[in-house]
């Protein structure tokens, strides 16, 4: 049975950012004279940039301030961005499901300028559509506040919903918000206790009932 609202993750879900992110991040880095960890990737994903930020001055002794830190790693983002892809499947059936009139929104740990800059890029930026980034909440994933908020602004009750993400930060947040919530990672692997667990597009559209 298709749900009444599935709220989408945006990094690594919907589009396939997570590689860019990384190669903003990695410049700013050694731009600080800090050399990435071989593992950048996997402790990054779906972690907010102030957490990001705050790992690596306790760990790597990192001492620009955030402010400028941040604006510095998005302005090695931003130009990116023209390279960015959806992820294969994700948008047809994001467009599917609008079609059938299903509420859906984008949630995502990202600040706002990266929300909105990604969802340009690829097309979903059109009256109506509902996004929440990380400015937008007091607590970011893992905390239920962003797929509460969503579902909000949707006029739905979480039960209701169904929440999709690639990361364990951000499937622990639609667990705990009450959501049916399934881990798509990027590849194969265990998701936290309560996910379904998809590893393609078609397994996807299936347990949306599609």
């Amino acid at each position: 049975m298709t749900p009444k609202a599935v709220f989408w993750d945006m990094d690594g879900t919907l589009v396939d950012s997570e590689p860019l992110h990384e190669a903003a991040l990695r410049t700013a880095l050694e731009e600080e004279g800090i050399v990435p960890p071989s593992d950048l990737a996997e402790r990054v994903i779906g972690i907010a940039a102030s957490v990001v930020y705050e790992m690596f001055r306790e760990e790597y002794g990192l001492r620009v301030p955030y402010d400028e830190w941040i604006a510095r790693k998005y302005g090695h983002y931003l130009p990116l961005v023209e390279k960015l892809v959806p992820r294969p499947g994700a948008l047809e059936i994001f467009r599917e499901l609008k079609a059938m009139s299903v509420q859906q929104a984008v949630v995502s740990n990202s600040d706002r300028i990266v929300v909105d800059v990604n969802l340009r890029a690829v097309g979903l930026s059109y009256p109506g559509m509902k996004s929440i980034s990380r400015n937008d909440v007091r607590e970011g994933k893992p905390h239920a506040e962003p797929f509460l908020r969503a579902a909000f602004l949707a006029g739905v009750d979480p039960s209701d919903a169904v929440a999709i993400d690639d990361s364990w930060t951000g499937v622990n947040s639609g667990l705990a918000a009450g959501m049916k919530t399934i881990f798509w990672p990027e590849r194969p692997m265990a998701g936290p206790a309560g996910a379904i667990v998809v590893n393609s597009p078609q397994e996807l559209r299936q347990v949306l009932g599609l």
